[in-house]
């Protein structure tokens, strides 16, 4: 019996040395998480006893289970790299179409505009609107418009805040007459091809049509018929005028037909003071090409474009599992779902037990070297001890065959 538990022993010994091998030589492995055996002993059973049992007969090994802990985060300053910063796996789909999960964040962009692993897995994530809200609940793998640039968008709206001096005179009545250009602003709008139409617009000082009011007419050329009028109270608050709209007509050669613009004046003032202008703004934009890419916390894949524009181009999804110690570990860091693991909850980062995102960095492995080296070294140690039981085994044998 010594002999199959010293057996059994260095089995054990050696299977306890390969696994910490294991551990030692992806100390480095980006999202790597620990193993370790686990012993268990094994019991020769009393024929004829109820409850008694016989002798220990050596050891095996039931199990090899991985420690889950939070790995230390490194920054790496690429924004595709990622970082999971408490719960939760990356979910990947593989060649093969099955699903991995995964904590190793050290994604590219295929030629396809896909997000893949170093593996090839695809990154899923789920589908969402420019400003980035969800506009699914399940996860497909996500892909980036890296080759064609993103369409202009027309001007529909502009924003003026500006003061119009309260001290300035009746235009028609100054000597001499207050020339059109002494008030005004100019902006870039664009149309639906992306192509620059210059904006202008001009303030006159005229007779108001009501009293305690003072009134300005708006136009939009200084050879041009005025496009509407503002009011303002003796407090110098406007009190109608906005919005107004102005028709735009994009230049020969372009075909782009004429199209209309709301301008919202609503935060135009008259006090005494110099005529200034504090903000101006549109919405329009010519077509641009992706620049860079940005990872939030909450996983939002924002995408920043040579037209100055940012878009949401989708979200992370993240899967937790009822047992972690259930799933399967594959090559490439990943792992795969098992009975013993149910079924994948999925979610999105930062929300209930799902940890947060944090781009331009990466979840070291967990692995502590120091410790694993000390382990090798009591493994070690109990392999020859076990080979020792067989020796001395086999020198009890000796001395009893030299008896006879």
């Amino acid at each position: 019996m010594t002999s199959q538990s010293g057996l059994s022993g260095l089995a054990a010994a050696s299977r306890n040395l390969d696994v910490i091998g294991n551990n030692i030589a992806n100390a480095n492995t980006v999202g790597m998480k620990a193993s370790r055996v686990e012993f268990s002993e094994v019991v020769a059973a009393s024929l004829g006893a109820s409850g008694g049992s016989g002798g220990g007969i050596g050891v095996s090994v039931p199990t090899v289970s991985q420690s889950f802990s939070q790995g230390n985060i490194t920054m790496t300053g690429n924004n595709l790299d990622v970082a999971i910063n408490g719960g939760g796996f990356f979910q990947l789909q593989l060649a093969d179409g099955t699903t991995a999960y995964s904590r190793a964040g050290q994604f590219k962009l295929d030629s396809q505009g896909n997000m893949v692993s170093n593996t090839g897995g695809k990154v899923m994530g789920y589908k969402t609107t420019t400003a980035g809200v969800p506009t699914s609940v399940s996860a497909a793998p996500l892909k980036l418009p890296t080759s064609a640039p993103i369409a202009a968008k027309s001007t529909s709206s502009i924003s003026a805040e500006f003061n119009l001096d309260a001290r300035a005179p009746i235009a028609s009545t100054a000597v001499p007459p207050t020339p059109l250009s002494t008030y005004g602003t100019a902006l870039t709008a664009y149309d639906s091809q992306g192509v620059t139409l210059p904006v202008s617009l001009y303030f006159t000082k005229v007779t108001p049509a009501a009293a305690a009011t003072d009134q300005w007419n708006v136009y939009d050329s200084l050879t041009g018929t005025s496009v509407g009028s503002l009011v303002f109270d003796a407090t110098g608050k406007l009190t109608s005028g906005s919005p107004m709209t102005l028709n735009l007509t994009p230049p020969a050669p372009s075909t782009v037909p004429a199209f209309p613009v709301t301008v919202d004046l609503s935060k135009v003032t008259q006090y005494g003071a110099n005529f200034s202008v504090s903000n101006l703004t549109q919405d329009g934009y010519p077509p641009g090409s992706l620049t860079s890419i940005k990872i939030g916390n909450d996983g939002i894949i924002t995408t920043n474009y040579s037209n100055g524009q940012s878009q949401a181009g989708g979200m992370l999804a993240l899967a937790d599992f009822r047992n972690v110690q259930g799933l399967a570990q594959v090559d490439g860091g990943n792992w795969v779902e098992t009975f013993a693991s149910g079924q994948p909850v999925q979610g999105q980062p930062g929300q209930g037990k799902f940890g947060v995102t944090q781009s331009g960095a990466l979840e070291d492995s967990n692995i502590d070297l120091t410790a694993e080296l000390v382990n090798m070294m009591t493994a070690q140690r109990a392999y020859q001890a076990s080979a020792q039981t067989i020796k001395t085994q086999d020198a009890v044998m000796q001395t009893l065959v030299n008896m006879h």
